[in-house]
């Protein structure tokens, strides 16, 4: 049975572009999952590669508008989309899950390692969980330095979906003695994203 062709919005981390190995991947583990993928990288992240200096990303506040005026873009009257980041570009992207604007483009959202609080500190980035209008789906390793499988398993959000790969850190890169490989657990992420993608489109079609 084939699977419905659905567009996905994706977008990178802080530090590493759209080019990055571990985006690669995933746009390939996506890619045979029959999600269609479209890679949107943050001004600051563009003028680096286009040769300029290495700056830090702006305030989260600053970069949702641009997230948005690419969803804008990508977005299609009548078709399924969805919108994804890595690590900070899935927190920008799920803020947008909570912006009831972008809530008329998007179906629901997906994040591949969500900074749920910087390394060893206490401050959560979670507020606008409270908000989402779609649905939250994030793939998280369980040793994750920015929201361990210990630190988030008490926390419940409504809305919020949690899938845990097993000895991922936050590229997904596990514990050799795990048995598994940085790759297949990207995959075993591109396979969640299809389930998830298949469920909610259940629910919305008539």
């Amino acid at each position: 049975m084939s699977k419905t062709a659905v567009k996905l919005l994706l977008t990178h981390g802080a530090g590493a572009s759209c080019h990055s190995d571990f985006m690669q991947q995933l746009c390939s583990a996506l890619f045979a999952e029959q999600i269609e993928v479209s890679l949107f990288h943050f001004g600051y992240m563009q003028t680096r590669l286009d040769g300029g200096s290495r700056r830090p990303p702006p305030k989260a506040t600053l970069l949702q508008p641009e997230l948005m005026s690419a969803l804008q873009q990508f977005a299609r009257e009548g078709q399924p989309c969805f919108i994804a980041g890595k690590s900070m570009g899935g927190r920008i992207a799920s803020m947008l899950a909570a912006d009831p604007e972008a809530a008329t483009m998007l179906a629901g959202c997906f994040v591949y390692g969500y900074p749920f609080h910087a390394p060893g500190k206490s401050v959560w980035r979670t507020a606008h969980f409270n908000q989402l209008t779609v649905p939250l789906v994030i793939v998280q390793g369980e040793r994750d330095p920015f929201g361990k499988r210990n630190e988030v398993a008490a926390k419940h959000w409504p809305g919020v979906i949690l899938h845990w790969l097993n000895s991922g850190d936050h590229d997904f890169k596990p514990l050799k003695s795990s048995g598994q490989s940085q790759a297949s657990l990207i995959i075993e992420a591109a396979s969640i994203t299809r389930r998830y993608i298949d469920a909610i489109l259940d629910e919305t079609q008539p």
